[in-house]
């Protein structure tokens, strides 16, 4: 049966809001009312790229306007469009680890490949598929004057030579997307474009995974435009019954033009989501939606804040943050390749659009904890909990253990895709999605959410490792065959047998969070049990200058865009700073190796990625190059990243353009880390900003311990923090003045620690404020 992550409340919202929001004739311009900022998206012509253009979205429905040929167009996508047929080849006795393992033994891997790596390259899916597009002719308008993105507001607008202007949002919480066209002509024409499911594509792609797949290899029959009075729809069949329909609707009075957009979509025996049919509600406007719309975004940017002297950095962050409150939300699927901006170049997406859980998921929820948006990235732990009967299923199927593995790479459903399987088959992936369990829980302490969510994953995916791994000669704990995200692609050389300092890490990490988990809640028995299986697993391969090396037969010798050997340092934190000299110099030791051997195969994530690095090693300068690199030369002109080094200037030896997401989140978090960190047991305010970076500031970035903290640096010193709860609690702060008085204190109390400490005791509702003395 196939079923859909869209959760119940997100249907019945589909189902009682879509149809008849109908338009009672022109409504007053909203102009004068819109937030304008220094952060927004501006272009003095509207761009001319699907991958430049001005990105609205919801985390269900999303929009790119841009200018195709010489026309307005709306790039129109929705979450769960999905081709989900199974992906051929993968459903054979073969599909085990213990065939793998002997393989590997064997050294007679390529059938290994011919059987699970080559499905994912041959086959055209599964695989995430467009939606539709719609276009405006505005031939008539004269040029475009100004486009740009009130990202505030999440409201795009194009003013023309003539006067004409557009307004269009996607609304924050309803599956409807508005337009308003003032001062045009009259008969103003649009049109419902469906992407071409039945003509190929003339000119081929060079590698289909990266550039895309024809869409005609999906085997559709080309859907149906049935137009109407005021109203278009679109009607897609797709593999297995699948179906979504695009409905725009609009009314002209005079010279003004309002309409809406959306895309239902059906699922055989499953409910329509936002059947046209069958659904009523009450009369809607531009105007009311657009108030409501408005409070929501209100709401998301009251969440937290930074001030950086830096404007690129600046800016970059503030479009990342916009980016994630237009594509994460509690109750739609987790944010993929793309999200909900699927490509609109007439192809599959690159890599499918799909779930790549080796990094790409990850990486784009990093941000969320310390910026404070729990209330989206708690979406990415409902969609893992809904699949959990599918990954028990694969953990069964394929390793033959009880407990939790995840699929490295995985349709919408949570199935498993293929691809080189020491990443999409990898026995460690549900370890590190097991991090944000972890990380929801300590930024959050919701004693419910332990209790009911974090522990159980934590203790499924331990039972699952404890059971497929074995005891070496020395009586050290190891998996039988161990892997590094594509180091040595998908060869028989990328098989190691000692465990990787990647797998090695996430190993380490469960065990000593299923401990502490375990621990929190009382139950002794398990944490003994976790403890002595956490203390039998050996040290990580270290170099003989102490650098942390892929395998303990393989030093880091070769520029590589994942840093799987260096997880322990960062996000893991089991190697760090605080911990004294030893840890430093590894820390100091692999980020110069990192350094020398270069980045000529990094991608754009890379670098966003090591900015979070330098920051841990407490390197400001450091971390403030890396994450200006990344958004200077990895991405497009609308804040996009683009993977590759788009000014071609030596950044990377990837100079390809393929939009994914995960590389924007990654700076977004890198920025957070330099300013504060609180995962060695206390806070620390501003650890890694550059030396010149004299006024600097943030307001509410949240803390594990589920403290929300603001501090203010002027003139090269920290004048003031702030540091609030709601439940209480007790929390070291490292200072960063010498002497210090209490400018505030409500239901809070703070104790002498060692030198250059204190000790913050909150009371629920507490508050507190240190001020330079």
């Amino acid at each position: 049966m196939i079923t859909t992550t869209i959760r119940a409340n997100q249907i019945r919202s589909f189902l009682t809001g879509i149809a008849c929001w109908f338009l009672l004739g022109p409504q007053p311009t909203t102009a004068q009312s819109l937030k304008v900022s220094p952060q927004d998206l501006r272009f003095s012509q509207l761009p001319t790229r699907w991958d430049e253009a001005l990105p609205l979205g919801n985390g269900v429905l999303g929009a790119l306007i841009w200018q195709k040929n010489d026309r307005l167009r709306f790039s129109l996508d929705r979450v769960d469009l999905w081709d989900l047929r199974p992906m051929r080849g993968l459903d054979r006795p073969e599909f085990s680890y213990k065939w793998v393992l002997g393989q590997v033994m064997k050294k007679d891997y390529k059938i290994v490949q011919q059987y699970f790596d080559k499905p994912y390259d041959e086959e055209p899916g599964p695989t995430k598929i467009p939606g539709a597009a719609l276009e405006f002719n505005t031939a008539a308008l004269g040029s475009v004057q100004s486009a740009r993105l009130l990202i505030q507001e999440a409201v795009a607008e194009v003013t023309w030579q003539n006067g004409a202007v557009l307004r269009s949002f996607v609304h924050a919480t309803e599956p409807v997307g508005w337009f308003r066209f003032e001062k045009i002509p009259a008969h103003f024409a649009l049109e419902l474009i469906p992407p071409a499911y039945g003509k190929s594509i003339q000119e081929k792609a060079e590698n289909a995974v990266v550039d895309g797949d024809d869409l005609v290899r999906l085997g559709y029959s080309q859907g149906t435009v049935l137009p109407q009075k005021n109203k278009v729809t679109y009607h897609q069949t797709g593999w297995g019954g699948f179906s979504y329909d695009v409905t725009v609707q609009w009314t002209q009075k005079g010279s003004t033009l309002e309409g809406t957009w959306t895309i239902a979509s059906a699922y055989p025996e499953k409910t329509k989501t936002g059947s046209l049919a069958k659904t009523a509600s009450t009369t809607r406007t531009f105007a009311t939606d657009l108030a409501s719309h408005r409070s929501w975004w209100q709401r998301f940017w009251s969440k937290s804040s930074v001030q950086v002297p830096d404007s690129l950095l600046q800016k970059q962050w503030y479009l990342e943050t916009y980016k994630f409150g237009a594509t994460a939300r509690a109750d739609a699927p987790p944010i993929s390749l793309q999200a909900v901006w699927t490509a609109d170049n007439g192809r599959i997406p690159p890599w499918k659009g799909d779930y790549h859980h080796d990094l790409n998921t990850q990486l784009s929820y990093w941000p969320s904890y310390s910026g404070n948006h729990l209330e989206e990235s708690i979406g990415y732990i409902n969609h893992l909990e809904e699949n959990l009967p599918t990954y028990r299923d694969y953990t069964k199927r394929f390793f033959g253990t009880d407990g939790i593995a995840v699929p490295g790479v995985t349709t919408l459903t949570g199935k498993e895709m293929g691809g080189w399987i020491q990443y999409s088959l990898s026995p460690t992936v549900s370890a590190w999605l097991a991090q944000h369990y972890y990380l929801q829980w300590r930024y959050s302490n919701d004693a419910v959410f332990l209790r009911q969510k974090a522990y159980p994953w934590l203790k499924g995916v331990a039972q699952h490792l404890e059971k497929l791994t074995v005891l070496d000669e020395k009586g050290k704990r190891k998996l039988p065959i161990s892997s590094s995200p594509e180091i040595k692609d998908n060869k028989l050389e990328a098989w190691f047998p000692t465990n990787t300092n990647y797998d090695l890490s996430l190993m380490k990490f469960v065990f000593k969070s299923a401990t502490e988990m375990a621990t929190a809640l009382g139950n002794e028995a398990d944490a003994r049990h976790w403890q002595t299986i956490q203390n039998q697993f050996g040290d990580f391969a270290l170099s003989d200058r102490n650098e942390l090396m892929f395998a303990a037969s393989l030093p880091y010798n070769e520029s590589h865009r994942h840093f799987s050997h260096l997880m322990a340092i960062h996000p893991l934190g089991l190697i760090r700073w605080e911990d004294g000299e030893k840890s430093q110099q590894i820390i100091r030791n692999s980020l110069a190796l990192l350094d020398r051997v270069g980045p000529d195969w990094w991608c754009g994530y890379s670098y966003a990625w090591l900015g979070s690095l330098k920051a841990r090693a407490k390197d400001g300068s450091g971390a403030a190059e890396a994450l200006h690199t990344f958004a200077s030369a990895f991405c497009s002109v609308n804040s996009f990243h683009l993977n590759g080094d788009q000014t071609k200037s030596g950044k990377s030896k990837f100079t390809y353009r393929p939009f994914t997401l995960e590389g924007n989140f990654a700076f977004a978090a890198g920025l957070q880390e330099m300013l504060i960190q609180s995962y060695a047991g206390l806070i620390e305010i501003f650890p890694a900003i550059p030396a010149n970076w004299q006024d600097v500031g943030f307001t509410d970035l949240r803390t594990e311990g589920a403290f929300l903290v603001s501090a203010q640096k002027r003139a090269g010193s920290v004048k003031e923090i702030t540091v609030k709860t709601d439940q209480g609690g007790t929390v070291r702060l490292k200072l960063p003045f010498n002497t210090y008085v209490i400018k505030m204190s409500q239901k809070a109390t703070v104790e002498r620690a060692e030198p250059g400490f204190v000790t913050l005791k909150l009371q629920a509702g507490g508050s507190i404020s240190l001020q330079n003395h």
